[in-house]
């Protein structure tokens, strides 16, 4: 069970029970998590649970009836069910919360009952009832009841099958029997119930002697057999799925009487069965219960060939009573067998994998009565065998041919071209899925190994190559479940082998992922470098100003002049302009399906000023196949990761343009050299951590992270090993790289805006002072000097001594050293909070990958000690 399905059955449960507050469904989901361990149902354990639940009930009588219809019935998980609740009555708490829950929507639901009016008066208990008011309330009681409980009409029934048929396969339409297949009783070979003829009322049969009311009997049950009425005995009418019933002559001997009840339960198995054959037969009802009752249908006719022999006999004069008796009794069981499946298949609405299911039960049942387990092993194989059919063209193929829904595997419309659009396409996981009630149990164990056989070879087939499993064969259904796993199993490791050789060999699925980490990973630094210092002007403008085709240009020149030019699959790289930053992006993608989710989505405004840096990110064109493994998903991933690498290069070419643009203050005397040393140091220090930060995602966390998937891509036996593996490396990188933290997310990105907003200050203070010394010089070339001589030496001092000499003269202390002291103290403050939560979460999370960052920046003991100040008020707060 996948963690959104816990979370979406234990949020219903929560609802149903009417629970709130406390931890929410995230705790429990938790809980389940970490305890949940898979039940495997078995006839003991099942029968512990039902004895258990039966003496806990106040009713165990009307329990165990009702546990015996839904077995009839062959309700899915209903062992497992009862094994849950009877671990459920043991747990005294949750016992006490269920019946006081039970207790308030009782009240609720009494309260609402109240409320409704009855369509129905009862006379006032004051006045006395007469016996037609008792009898016409006891009509319509019965009535109503009759038509609460009664199935809906056959006819209602095929009209729901055909048309959901006909909504799903248009172009397939269901055939349809004529209409007079069903206004004509007569011809289905089961009783026609009505008014009796009118003529002169026969003697009663009781009054005739006894060798003449066995012969009357012996003619009516031949007749009532075959499915008609007799003289003395007459069938009753049915009510939905009941049995049939019969009226004997109440005058008859009480010898004769007995020996005819014993034989008419084979006149109710024949009418059972004769109902069940004609209503599933049609096509609505799927091609295993047709397949089923055309094994049924051949039965019958032995019966019926019996009856025929029976009269033969019975002409000659042959056929007592006694015989009658004796030759019916090995029929009777066949059906009576026969009868209980169509009852069962009938109650429980079966189709398909269900349908199958029952018989495989029926049929595993009866191991210790081999004449009634050949019975139900012949049935299984028969109706099983167009199920097989499709089972082989699905695994041997890759094709579904299911026109009345009743294989395992459904198919949804879904286009493969979405898998590049939409970030939460989920063509793998939806355009084929496993219907669960549909599964025959003795498939349940390789549901999944059928449903990827079918999908590996599919997708082969999508490429337009035809693939046909050489080591087809036939399945066919045994009690030796081996024999068709056997086969399955040689067709997945078949389509596995096909498909990942595809995808490898042809498709270069792995020279595909080196490529794309080549650009989103940041592997070719000649490239980046040059491409950086080609956009750096366009990237600087607002994000509406920038032409994406210069942009586009750009590219192609940096690719042309650089290593990559040796990539073969370079021009699959394009330019991609996001909508918010990329800070942005992770907190809206964190923030799904939490309490900040609405404030993250409605916080746009910010987005309207982005520069071409913020919103610049790559894109990759990738086809069929392989956009099933590098999807938009995976790709909106990549660019995530590269989005964060790109910006920290930015910050740090930032930090480099300042120290190459103050190197002109190295010859400034020793009176400003305080101010300008503090701001030198802490650049460095903010170049320090950022280098540092690149360096441990980039050698210890992506390259390890890569030689750990290219290894298991070598080992991988199918595609969903490879998607398993990509997938693992693509959160492994995110987490490691702080980006799946919404709260280290947080304080790097103030860390990168400290660093941004010191380099701005920077640079326009070095501006304001370049401009200042400029106009100086160009004021003291207009003014005369007193000789040539002073002039000369005036123009031959250095350009950095009047720079100097200009800086000591300024008033840095109101501004520069306030501003410099300002961007430490913050710098300082944040960096220790990111290296405090490092701290945290490398020991409580066994995140201890991330430790390497705070041993990188803190290699010298630096911050120890006011980590180590950070532990302790920590720990004071949590034990007060």
């Amino acid at each position: 069970m996948s963690e959104f399905r816990i979370h979406h059955d234990v949020n219903e449960l929560l609802s149903l029970l009417h629970v709130r507050g406390g931890d929410g469904a995230e705790g429990y989901i938790d809980l389940l998590q970490k305890h949940r361990t898979p039940y495997v149902t078995t006839t003991v354990s099942a029968h512990s649970a039902k004895v258990k639940l039966a003496e806990y009930s106040k009713t165990p009588e009307d329990f165990l009836r009702k546990y015996e219809e839904l077995k009839s019935k062959n309700v899915q998980n209903l062992d497992p069910l009862l094994y849950l609740l009877s671990k459920l009555s043991e747990d005294k708490e949750t016992l006490q919360l269920l019946q006081q829950n039970a207790k308030e929507r009782s009240e609720s639901s009494a309260n609402a009952a109240a409320t409704a009016t009855s369509s129905y008066s009862l006379p006032q208990t004051s006045t006395k009832m007469s016996m037609q008011e008792l009898d016409e309330l006891r009509k319509k009681l019965g009535n109503m009841t009759a038509s609460s409980n009664a199935p809906q009409p056959a006819e209602v029934t095929r009209k729901m099958l055909r048309d959901k048929h006909n909504k799903k396969n248009p172009s397939q339409p269901n055939p349809v029997f004529p209409n007079w297949v069903y206004d004509r009783p007569a011809l289905l070979g089961d009783f026609v119930t009505g008014p009796a003829p009118p003529g002169d009322p026969a003697a009663a049969t009781g009054t005739m002697p006894l060798p003449a009311q066995e012969e009357a009997m012996v003619d009516d049950l031949l007749f009532v057999l075959m499915g008609v009425d007799g003289q003395n005995i007459t069938a009753q009418p049915v009510l939905g799925r009941q049995n049939r019933s019969f009226i004997v002559d109440s005058t008859l001997d009480m010898s004769i009487k007995e020996l005819v009840n014993r034989i008419l339960p084979v006149a109710s198995y024949y009418s059972t069965v004769t109902r069940f054959i004609e209503e599933k037969s049609s096509f609505e009802y799927g091609q295993v219960n047709h397949a089923l009752t055309a094994a049924m249908r051949t039965l019958m006719k032995e019966y019926l060939i019996l009856v025929t022999q029976l009269e033969h006999l019975q002409r000659q004069g042959l056929l007592s009573l006694q015989k009658l008796w004796f030759y019916i009794q090995p029929t009777m069981r066949t059906m009576e067998i026969l009868a209980s499946i169509a009852s069962s298949v009938d109650k429980g609405e079966c189709m398909g994998g269900s349908t199958l299911s029952l018989l495989h039960e029926r049929t595993f049942n009866y191991t210790g009565d081999p004449q009634a387990q050949e019975l139900c092993l012949y049935l299984t194989k028969a109706a099983s065998l167009p199920y097989f059919e499709v089972l082989e063209k699905w695994i041997y193929r890759g094709i579904i041919k299911d026109p009345y829904s009743e294989f395992m595997v459904e198919e949804h419309e879904l286009q493969k071209e979405k898998i590049q659009e939409d970030y939460n396409d989920k063509y793998w996981d939806q355009r084929y899925t496993v219907v669960q009630h549909r599964i025959p149990s003795f498939l349940q164990k390789m549901a999944d190994k059928i449903l990827s056989t079918g999908k590996y070879l599919n997708v082969v087939r999508e490429c337009g190559r035809d693939v046909t499993c050489p080591n087809a064969r036939e399945v066919l259904y045994t009690l030796k479940e081996r024999a068709y796993v056997e086969q399955i199993e040689k067709a997945y490791n078949y389509a596995s082998k096909v498909l990942l050789a595809f995808l490898m060999e042809e498709k270069e699925l792995v020279a595909r992922l080196r490529s794309i980490k080549h650009y989103f990973l940041m592997d070719k630094g000649d490239f980046f470098v040059h491409f950086m210092d080609l956009t750096e002007e366009e990237l600087k403008k607002p994000v509406d100003d920038i032409v994406p085709p210069r942009l586009e240009a750009l590219l192609e020149l940096a690719l042309r002049m650089t290593t990559a030019n040796t990539d073969p699959f370079k021009d699959d790289l394009k330019i991609d302009l996001m909508p918010h930053d990329v800070i942005t992006q992770l907190l809206r993608v964190l923030a799904i399906e939490t309490k900040q989710e609405k404030a993250i989505t409605n916080a746009d405004a910010a987005d309207a000023t982005l520069t071409g840096l913020e919103a610049f990110s790559f894109d990759y064109i990738v086809k069929w196949p392989l956009s099933l493994i590098i999807n938009r998903k995976a790709l909106t991933r990549y660019q995530m990761l590269f989005r964060h690498l790109f910006y920290c290069k930015h910050v740090e070419r930032l930090l480099c343009s300042v120290w190459i643009s103050n190197k002109d203050f190295k010859l400034y005397s020793s009176h400003c050299a305080k101010w300008f040393a503090a701001a030198f140091a802490l650049r460095q220090r903010m170049l320090n951590f950022v280098q540092n930060i690149q360096y441990y995602m980039m050698f210890e966390v992506m390259e390890p992270t890569w030689h750990v998937m290219e290894s298991n891509l070598k080992t991988a036996s199918n595609i969903d090993d490879v998607l398993c593996h990509h997938t693992s490396f693509l959160d492994n990188c995110l987490k490691d790289c702080m980006l799946t933290n919404p709260e280290l997310l947080r304080i790097f990105s103030k860390l990168m805006s400290v660093c941004v907003m010191f380099t701005s200050c920077m640079e326009r203070f070095t501006q304001s002072l370049r401009s200042e010394l400029l106009s100086q010089e160009q004021a003291a070339v207009d003014v005369p000097t007193q000789s040539e001589h002073a002039e000369e030496a005036e123009k031959k001092r250095p350009t950095t001594q009047l720079f100097a000499e200009h800086a000591d003269g300024h008033q840095l202390d109101a501004g520069f050293k306030a501003a410099v002291g300002k961007f430490d103290s913050n710098f300082n403050t944040l960096l220790l909070d990111l290296l405090d939560k490092l701290s945290i979460y490398s020991t409580n999370d066994c995140e201890h990958s991330m430790i390497s960052i705070i041993y990188r920046l803190d290699f010298n003991g630096f911050y120890t000690e006011q980590l180590e100040k950070m532990a302790i008020e920590r720990s004071q707060k949590a034990s007060a």
